[in-house]
């Protein structure tokens, strides 16, 4: 029985392991075009579809319980690594636009949806329902797409984007619970849910920032013993954010996005290893949730729904987003072009597809219609504006090519926090830095250049040293020479 048993766990490691790697290696076509790709989440999905129970894979999966658990996680922990990437001045930047978004945004996108629904002949229960499953942004695609087109975007315009993706799940979470729960009961939602909605943000809120504040104390109080624990403590720091909040009856969607942003505007021990480790737990998180809920669907009842689901697609797309995101951003004096590209980045991805599991979990009638409708939804959304938001910036003027890359990394981890920095510039001819030598480079004393990577090439840093257009320099400084740092070289390229 124990062989059997090693022998069951061992295939089924092999079977996950390989629709990783193809998943892994599909993600290279999201960019065959420099316009216009696929959105990289979208193409797991594909892997999950082809590999499900109607496609050439054959996989039998129908387990919306497990999904929905492993969706959740999967989610905490891409939120957590937005939070972590998300520095003070972007939050502060977009807080009050994306706030209205996250909240107002989203009740009346969910609004304009189940309008649509109505008119599609759904009963207006159900077509709520749909309304608000559908209302928020995915923070996995989100972060996703505009951190993987390479493009600049204006900062009050990026900063909205990615702190509204972040903070609009919870709105989108209340309102799917408290309309399933009506449903099942076969009672409408009273008023107590506009109630409802302050205290689980509040408390999300509150607790997020608690576990943030305490999780930045002792990961410098602790002073751990190997650079390997470091991560197993902020993983941990996760789990309680997402978890202690949630059992309260609070947001643990927005606590953990939260706590993520106060940890990572710390001055934390190991931080490069850290937000490698979270990078990478998050790409996970993203791969093997679009996997699974590529796998729980079925092709021949996506069809079905195919005709409400891509109506109410081109519905949000082009309708409801656009409009609510114009009426939300006009107290805050935001360009029109600047607020139509919002608009139009409102990318659905897994959390509306997770949050479609409630009803079926809830033995709702017509449930398993209501999934595939928002499958549908999922995924016109993403050929359309998720294909397009390259294209769109550049065609609005909001955005300008990023730097590339460097083709090699250079990182300085810790175990203590570091008195100095090492930041990454890329060289443009119209630096006044470009075609002069390291040594004509007024350095304030305690900033200099560390290396230089020329191509594939590593140039040592020498006084003699020429900076070429196209040169990735990385320099060593005190945080209070980095503005006088940032005038020599420009913007940092990582």
């Amino acid at each position: 029985m124990a062989h059997l048993e090693l022998l069951t766990t061992a295939g089924l490691l092999v079977l996950v392991g390989l629709l990783l790697v193809v998943s892994v290696l599909f993600s290279r076509f999201s960019r065959a075009s420099p316009r216009f790709g696929v959105p990289v989440f979208l193409l797991f999905m594909i892997v999950g579809m082809l590999a499900g129970s109607e496609g050439p894979g054959g996989i039998e999966f129908e387990d919306y319980r497990l999904s929905f658990r492993i969706g959740t996680i999967a989610l905490a922990l891409i939120l957590f690594d937005g939070g972590l990437n998300t520095s003070l001045r972007t939050f502060r930047r977009g807080l009050g636009p994306a706030l209205t978004l996250a909240t107002a945004g989203v009740a009346g996108t969910a609004t304009m949806v189940a309008v649509g629904a109505r008119l599609l002949g759904i009963s207006w229960p159900v077509a709520f329902l749909l309304g608000a499953v559908v209302s928020s942004t995915d923070a996995a695609a989100v972060f996703s797409v505009l951190r993987g087109s390479r493009l600049e975007l204006r900062e009050r315009v990026g900063a909205t984007l990615e702190l509204e993706s972040g903070l609009n799940d919870p709105m989108a979470v209340i309102l799917t619970l408290a309309l399933t729960g009506s449903l099942a009961a076969g009672s409408s939602t009273g008023a107590h849910l506009l109630l409802e909605v302050v205290a689980q943000l509040a408390l999300g809120t509150g607790l997020g920032c608690a576990v943030g504040f305490a999780g930045r104390f002792l990961l410098r109080w602790s002073r751990l013993p190997a650079g390997g624990l470091y991560p197993v403590f902020t993983l941990a720091i996760t789990l309680v954010a997402f978890g202690l909040p949630t059992l309260l009856d609070g947001s643990g969607f927005l606590a953990v996005y939260l706590a993520g942003v106060v940890l990572g505007n710390g001055d934390l021990p190991y931080q490069a290893g850290l937000r490698r480790f979270h990078d990478a737990v998050a790409w996970l998180g993203q791969v093997t949730m679009f996997l699974m809920l590529g796998l729980l669907s079925f092709p021949s009842r996506i069809l079905d729904a195919a005709w409400s689901g891509v109506s109410l697609a081109l519905l949000a797309s082009f309708v409801a987003r656009p409009l609510v995101v114009m009426l939300c951003l006009a107290p805050f004096r935001f360009r029109w072009r600047d607020a139509l590209f919002v608009g139009w980045v409102g990318l659905r991805g897994a959390v509306p597809i997770i949050l479609a599991i409630f009803p079926v979990l809830a033995g709702v009638a017509g449930a398993e219609t209501v999934f595939d409708i928002v499958f549908c939804v999922v995924v016109v959304s993403a050929f359309l504006p998720g294909s397009t938001v390259a294209w769109a910036a550049r065609r609005l003027g909001i955005a300008e090519e990023g730097a590339p890359a460097p083709s090699a990394l250079l990182e300085i981890s810790s175990l203590q926090p570091l008195s100095e920095q090492v930041v990454s510039f890329y060289v443009e001819p119209a630096l006044p830095v470009c075609g002069a030598s390291l040594a004509d480079i007024p350095f304030p004393p305690r900033a200099s250049a560390m290396l230089v990577v020329r191509g594939t090439a590593l140039v040592a840093a020498r006084g003699e040293t020429v900076l070429e257009p196209g040169d990735h320099v990385y320099v060593v400084c005190p945080p209070e020479d980095r503005p006088f740092i940032d005038l020599l070289f420009g913007r940092p390229s990582q």
